[in-house]
């Protein structure tokens, strides 16, 4: 397990801030939602339990032409223009459309802080633990917002909402070790002799390996499977990590409050790829928020605008999450492994795999941001 550098004791002193943004939440969208508010002239806290990049939970990987839009590639650790995909029956090898990249988790957290910090942004651990209005209660106090994100993962802790528990909710679930070592693909398995209703993965990333295995069904363990793999490829399992992974859409806002990452279900059913799109949305709702506190907009006005967002990709997730419910009652069959086969097909290939990465575009993270109300009244002056 990561090493917990987390403030403690003594050194876990009173958060005594008050500010026109709170993110909770420093991971894959929070950071995304503050990097979009750099130079807004806004107060920003940011707040999140574990140190930047402290607490890594999943394979940590995503097309490479996302992690060029965002200025994040020295973060890169391997780079795949394949897939290999195993079943019980074959192994197919699928000609991607574009690569896609393992990266180190830390190193990429601080490039994401880097382009968000500009003086007026902050960032301070604290374990938040519930909200009243725009007041947000914290183990180091409370702090009160007008705006407030919540990026904090699965649980929708800023919810006034009824709770989710697993097993009993809508989840999948994942596990994985990350042993020493080297490899050339980057390979997959849909095989019910690891996992009923999911896949296992092997994701090289440079001088470690990352193997685990995922259950489209929160009452299936993962942990006998995931060491199993390792040890028919020769690994041994060391280094876990693991998270429950939302594989429906939720509202992303909510009684003033914009949901944004896991905490919104932004995690794409099928794939379980929830890095590119927390990315995605955490951009868009910076983006809205930004239009409140540099130009004026109200914010219900960007609560309706960003929840509207959202919604517009409800049908593509309803399709992969079919999809998802499809694998898991197909499994194990010839079926599955036609399927697989067929994509083999490299013009078959390129078209699902454009369309996918076009639920959640890399231009969209290339648009620039909107400029501060003070530069915006220097361009004006200079335009004029």
């Amino acid at each position: 397990m990561p090493t917990r550098a987390t403030k403690r004791g003594a050194a876990r002193t009173r958060l005594e801030r008050d500010c026109d943004v709170l993110v909770c939440g420093a991971s894959f969208a929070g950071l995304a939602v503050a990097r979009e508010l750099r130079a807004s002239g806004a107060r920003v806290l940011v707040i999140d339990r574990y140190e930047l990049g402290e607490r890594q939970t999943s394979a940590c990987a995503m097309p490479t032409v996302w992690m060029q839009a965002l200025g994040v590639m020295s973060s890169l650790r391997q780079s795949f223009d394949e897939l290999v995909v195993h079943t019980p029956f074959a192994s197919a090898r699928w000609s991607l459309p574009w690569t896609f990249s393992t990266f180190d988790y830390r190193e990429l957290c601080a490039l994401l802080w880097d382009q968000a910090d500009d003086g007026q942004v902050e960032l301070h651990t604290a374990t938040v633990r519930g909200r009243d209005g725009d007041t947000v209660h914290t183990d180091r106090g409370p702090i009160t917002a007008p705006l407030i994100v919540d990026a904090l993962g699965w649980r929708r802790v800023l919810s006034n909402g009824r709770t989710i528990q697993p097993p009993n909710a809508r989840l999948s679930r994942g596990l994985e070790v990350h042993p020493p070592g080297k490899g050339s693909e980057m390979e997959l398995w849909i095989d019910e002799s690891y996992i009923r209703a999911g896949y296992s993965w092997n994701f090289p990333a440079r001088d470690e390996l990352r193997v685990g295995v995922g259950s489209f069904w929160p009452s299936h363990h993962v942990k006998e499977p995931t060491v199993r793999l390792a040890r028919e490829l020769e690994l041994e399992p060391v280094g876990y990590q693991g998270n429950w992974i939302p594989h429906q859409l939720r509202a992303a806002v909510e009684d003033g409050v914009f949901f944004v990452g896991d905490s919104a279900g932004h995690c794409l059913p099928l794939t379980a790829e929830g890095i590119r799109t927390a990315l995605y949305f955490g951009l868009a709702a910076g983006r809205e928020l930004r239009a409140v506190v540099a130009r004026g907009r109200d914010r219900e006005q960007a609560l309706r605008r960003y929840g509207a967002f959202s919604d517009s990709h409800a049908r593509k997730f309803r399709w992969l999450l079919s999809a998802q419910r499809l694998v898991g009652l197909l499994t194990p069959s010839r079926a599955v492994t036609a399927a697989v086969r067929c994509v083999e097909r490299e013009r078959l290939a390129r078209w699902a795999f454009n369309h996918y990465l076009a639920i959640a575009p890399p231009s969209f993270a290339a648009a620039p941001a909107a400029p501060s109300a003070a530069r915006a009244r220097v361009l004006a002056s200079a335009a004029g």
